[in-house]
């Protein structure tokens, strides 16, 4: 915070000095222009606010008034929720990797070598399990539950469980997709290439779901990165015809949930597998699903 502090305390006094202004106490319309410089050079909004803050702290050190608490403030303070709405209205929604998108997406990895095995496994379960890119790759053997009907993820604390007390999220054997047989392609491969690897029940439980191949597909002990299941989600999606610059390795997560929409599942059931807190966000998935569904012109257009 000292830091960012000495910086605008450089550059204000910079802009105030070509500018003919005195740097302190500095006029809302002066931060205003400030804020508007600073947006026009691409700046996040969040970075913005922050350095507005450490301008903010700077004066009240200094024993004046912050120029956001300024009675004529107004105007920064519409640059600033100017700056924030300009930044959501370009944020765009990645593509969702629905049920025919994914099995479109399958199709593309030929073949019955160790890298066709994980990847078609990384996507099935992604989708399946409605998995962010980082809870896919996470994943060790001991987060895997064998079922008769299907099979059961065990994971630890996410980005919506900060009190780490994991939650266990069903998947469905499948007859299309079909996650549980791809998944235990990929293990079957695994193991008969370490047929011979001796390893303690902790170490065997703790080595990764998803790991790491070599150039030469030579299997590592370390799991696959985040990135790398993005790519690969970018990779298929793309040569199934897609737009691949659309897809994103949250096009998994995005697709289960637009799916589940689509065929009717209820919020909850959606959110017993999404593991969200609230359910606004999966409301919006319904409302799109429901769009065409018993519209209102369906009798006369």
């Amino acid at each position: 915070m000292a830091l960012v502090r000495d910086v605008f305390r450089f550059r204000e006094t910079d802009r105030c000095r070509t500018r003919g202004l005195a740097p302190m106490p500095g006029h809302p319309e002066q931060i205003a222009a400030f804020v508007a410089n600073q947006a026009a050079s691409g700046l996040k909004p969040s970075t913005i606010e922050r350095r507005v803050a450490a301008i903010g702290h700077h004066h009240r050190a200094n024993n004046y008034p912050a120029p956001t608490a300024h009675p004529e403030a107004g105007g920064l303070r519409e640059a600033l929720a100017g700056i924030r709405n300009e930044k959501r209205a370009k944020k765009t929604r990645k593509e969702p990797a629905d049920a025919a998108a994914l099995r479109d997406m399958l199709a593309q990895i030929k073949g019955d070598g160790l890298r066709a095995r994980r990847d078609r496994a990384a996507l099935a379960i992604g989708m399946a399990a409605a998995l962010r890119r980082s809870e896919l790759v996470a994943l060790t053997l001991e987060s895997v539950g064998i079922l008769g009907h299907g099979i059961e993820l065990y994971l630890g604390a996410t980005k919506t469980d900060q009190a780490g007390e994991g939650t266990t999220i069903a998947v469905p054997e499948g007859s299309r997709t079909r996650p549980k047989a791809l998944l235990l392609d990929w293990i079957a491969a695994v193991r008969a290439l370490e047929v011979d690897v001796q390893r303690t029940p902790t170490e065997e439980a703790a080595i990764p779901l998803f790991r790491r191949l070599t150039r030469g597909d030579q299997l590592t002990t370390f799991p696959m990165s985040d990135k790398a299941v993005a790519r690969l989600v970018k990779h298929c999606a793309g040569a199934a015809g897609y737009d691949a610059s659309k897809f994103s390795g949250h096009s998994l997560r995005a697709g289960f949930l637009t799916e589940a929409a689509s065929q009717g599942a209820t919020i909850f059931k959606m959110q017993e597998v999404s593991r969200h807190k609230t359910v606004q966000i999966l409301s919006e998935y319904v409302r799109s699903a429901d769009r065409f569904r018993d519209h209102a012109g369906d009798r006369f257009l």
